[in-house]
């Protein structure tokens, strides 16, 4: 037997959830994607909200540190309060659950449930990106503080006919438990298994996939397998079913996720002019100067803001030998421009590089370098599910911020406890 054979991927579990009457309230944006005084603006006159939870440090002094010990301390306790006052309860029995988010016209639904750890470490979900240890740390002490992951991992996974028809058969013949709108106006809905034989029939097929694919949480992922080792070394009596043995995921199939682009921005032009730019620009990528903003329309085409203009780039060269990371757009970007032209070495760690999601569309590119904050921006095509998947299959990295998955999911509707 080989090890796909013999590890699950995921299994069910008991949420720890709120109460339906109360679920508007405490529901809150992913701990990543704000900062901690756009926290303190949403949570205020907000008791409830999960960001007490997931942003603890707004209850304490503004020039607390993110990872001072104080703060995790902080988190547990809001977590406890809201346990005893019974806002959130755990559900008696384990199970799985249907997570469908609709923004616009566009509609997502996949399940929730305990992917393993076991799995994970052994490549069966897969990574595409590298963590910062700072970050990694600032989540597994996160976990034990809260003895609780709060924050769902995004997986993905390849269309398949059975589980979605397992799916539909559950969202078309009951009521959602959960039917709440986010501060961007994306609705989100969970509903409840149930039908214990169909909880059942979905980890077959689910367990079946060769694997699951990272799509969004790659620090969370990685700081419950560290809790997971720490946990299962100090108990002897450890046998594997253990909660800690699992982290909190939620999983969409690859047809259905909606990736946004994500564009750099760059405080220097590297001691060039605009015209030794776009001379040495011309050598590997097509030039048009262009009266409107560039969004670009396929891959290996980017936008150029700089010195009030915009520019359409081309990528002239043949990709067909390239490999699975050296085609995707932003690694065509950094190797034929970013790194050669303007002399960006290393992405994760180069202080002169910002990042910023599609979400924000291209008028702020133009704001912060008309501002004189930035030099230049770039925009791109997004990364394709596709690409993902082949780049993780490969079992290669993908370079920072290749991806900016949108719509996110929430935090605070399902939690799970590792105790």
């Amino acid at each position: 037997m080989n090890n796909k054979e013999k590890i699950n991927l995921i299994r069910d579990f008991k949420a720890l959830r709120p109460i339906t009457e109360k679920a508007s309230e405490v529901i809150a944006p992913p701990y990543d994607v704000i900062n901690s005084e756009e926290a303190r603006m949403l949570a205020e006159n907000k008791p409830l909200s999960f960001l007490h939870i997931s942003k603890p440090e707004i209850d304490l002094p503004k020039d607390i540190q993110f990872n001072d010990p104080l703060v995790y301390q902080k988190g547990a306790e809001n977590l406890q309060r809201l346990i005893d006052d019974q806002v959130l309860l755990e559900d008696k029995e384990p199970t799985l659950y249907i997570y469908q988010i609709v923004i616009k016209d566009h509609i997502q639904t996949g399940f929730c449930s305990a992917a393993s750890v076991e799995a994970y470490d052994n490549n069966l979900i897969k990574k595409h990106e590298h963590t910062k240890p700072v970050k990694e740390e600032d989540r597994i002490k996160n976990i034990n503080a809260l003895n609780a992951q709060t924050g769902p991992v995004l997986l993905t996974y390849p269309d398949d006919e059975k589980i979605d028809s397992l799916i539909n058969d559950v969202t078309l013949k009951s009521k959602p438990i959960y039917d709440v709108f986010s501060d961007n106006g994306s609705n989100h809905k969970i509903w409840i298994i149930e039908d214990n034989g169909i909880v059942r029939k979905l980890l077959k097929s689910i367990n079946s996939l060769d694997a699951l694919f990272i799509a969004d949480g790659h620090h969370r992922s990685a700081a419950a397998s560290k809790v997971k080792a720490t946990r299962q070394k100090a108990n002897e009596n450890h046998n594997g079913n253990e909660n800690y043995n699992y982290f909190l995921s939620v999983a969409f199939p690859a047809s259905q996720m909606k990736i946004l682009d994500y564009n750099r921005l760059l405080l220097s032009m590297n001691n060039h002019t605009v015209e030794s730019i776009l001379d040495q620009i011309s050598q590997c990528f097509d030039v048009t100067k262009n009266q409107e903003q560039i969004k670009p329309k396929h891959s290996k085409e980017f936008g150029m803001y700089l010195d009030g203009h915009w520019y359409q780039l081309n990528f002239k060269l043949e990709t067909k030998t390239f490999g699975p990371v050296d085609s995707l757009d932003v690694s065509i970007l950094h190797d034929y421009l970013l790194e050669p032209i303007l002399g960006i070495e290393d992405e994760r760690t180069d202080e002169t590089i910002d990042f910023v999601g599609g979400i924000r569309g291209l008028d702020e590119l133009e704001r912060r370098v008309d501002s004189g904050e930035m030099k230049i921006a770039f925009s791109l095509y997004p990364t394709s599910i596709q690409s993902l998947i082949a780049v993780a299959t490969a079992d290669q990295v993908m370079p920072p911020k290749s991806t900016w998955f949108e719509p996110k999911l929430l935090d605070g509707l399902l939690t799970h406890n590792i105790v």
